[in-house]
């Protein structure tokens, strides 16, 4: 057993009663368009080799807990390096094309609005270098080949700045939908705070929550939080959690598969430290020549914003006659999306209005397309076609219903049948 092992597994429900009802909804999302909403949401990272384990004095997973809750770190300033490997099928571009056509001309977006360029979080291997002085002043830029995007928060303004293409997006922290002090509105998250906060959202009685040894990261000594699920079923293994054994700020983020193998999500700094940022470090002024969007008139990418520019699109226009004839149809849909399950295995499921996934036959090249994506799989409940990722799966009938969790495609199937 590693050294500082508690047995006292401990629940989120045990350390904050009031995020019951918030618990299940940070479990899982439940998107439109499965496969891309899921991947857009979860940014992730290469793991950083650990450099040797400290000699802490011995904490309880409890006591770990309320050091994170308590943890008030309003400045600091690193770099964070995160990398994603949800198993998504190759979309030959495909995925990337629609997500950057909410931000094309016909949408009437740029390409450095932050909804649509963060998505980039969602595959692949990036370096991030963050900063904040309070609730009020944060940058965090995505370091690309020859390019750099930032998002620069400081007091009311939000500036985007994508170096490519020379577009600069502007708005207010209250047009931005700033949701909490951290300011990044609906942005996926970037840190391994955010990700340890939604893990522990997640938490349940379902769930044990240990500690796990020590480690080093980015030079600091840090505690280990192991959270993992109690039942069977579901696509997570562990999520592991590295706290700065000073501040308890979280500087580690490891989320690994129930199937094996590299993790789905490692997000850490490999270089951090709290001293307080330079003011300069949150200036902001357009570049000369550079095309400014204010964020009222890019049509941010709400549900009503993103289905007009998708209107605009090829996409939409060859779409096959079995999606949801209109969006307050699948809004009635989604209105009606209901919970069944509990823990990590929870399950949402609603119903599209639509005819589910299309063939070959009905759905001409696009539907063909769409089922090479998946598995055909039949039950009680009929047929349909499950998609999958390495965490998120998703089953899709052929009357139209949706089944999407953390959970293998044996629960998904389930689901449908107890539905019948």
């Amino acid at each position: 057993m590693a050294p500082y092992a508690s047995d006292d597994s401990t629940t989120a429900g045990e350390v904050d009663e009031q995020r019951s009802g918030r618990r299940k909804a940070a479990r899982y999302v439940v998107p439109v368009t499965v496969m891309g909403v899921a991947a857009a949401t979860i940014g992730l990272v290469p793991a950083l080799a650990d450099s040797g384990d400290p000699d802490l004095p011995k904490i309880t997973a409890q006591q770990l807990i309320e050091k994170i809750a308590k943890s008030d770190v309003q400045q600091l300033s690193g770099t964070v390096k995160i990398s994603t490997d949800l198993g998504l099928p190759d979309l030959g571009g495909l995925e990337s094309s629609l997500m950057s056509g909410a931000a094309s001309p016909d949408g009437g977006g740029s390409s450095a609005d932050p909804t649509a360029k963060l998505t980039e979080l969602a595959s692949g291997t990036h370096t991030l270098r963050v900063a904040a002085d309070g609730p009020d002043k944060q940058k965090l830029s995505l370091l690309e080949n020859a390019a750099e995007y930032s998002i620069v928060h400081n007091g009311k303004d939000v500036w985007a700045y994508d170096s490519k293409s020379n577009e600069v997006h502007h708005g207010t922290a209250s047009e931005s939908g700033k949701a909490s002090e951290s300011g990044k509105g609906q942005q996926p998250p970037a840190t391994p705070k955010d990700f340890a906060e939604e893990a522990l959202k997640a938490a349940d009685d379902t769930t044990s929550v240990t500690v796990d040894g020590t480690a080093q990261v980015a030079g600091r000594d840090a505690y280990k939080l192991l959270i993992e699920p109690k039942q069977s079923g579901s696509t997570v293994g562990a999520i592991t959690v590295a706290v700065d054994a000073k501040t308890g700020t979280p500087l580690k983020f490891t989320l690994t598969p129930a199937s094996g193998g590299s993790a789905v999500v490692d997000a850490g700094f490999t270089q951090v430290s709290f001293a307080k940022p330079a003011a300069s470090t949150f200036d902001f002024t357009p570049p000369k020549g550079a095309k400014v969007t204010e964020e009222k008139e890019s049509g941010k990418v709400s549900e009503k914003g993103f289905g007009k520019g998708f209107d605009k699109g090829e996409a939409r226009r060859n779409a096959p006659k079995s999606l949801p004839k209109s969006e307050k149809e699948l809004g009635k849909g989604l209105d009606g999306m209901k919970t069944i399950g509990e823990g990590w295995n929870s399950i949402a499921t609603f119903d599209t209005g639509g005819e589910g996934v299309p063939s070959g036959e009905t759905g001409g090249d696009l539907g063909g397309f769409v089922n090479s994506l998946g598995d055909k799989v039949t039950g009680k409940f009929g047929s349909g076609t499950v998609f999958s990722t390495r965490l998120v799966n998703a089953l899709i009938t052929d009357d139209g219903k949706v089944y999407v969790g953390l959970v293998t495609k044996d629960a998904l199937v389930k689901a449908a049948d107890a539905g019948k």
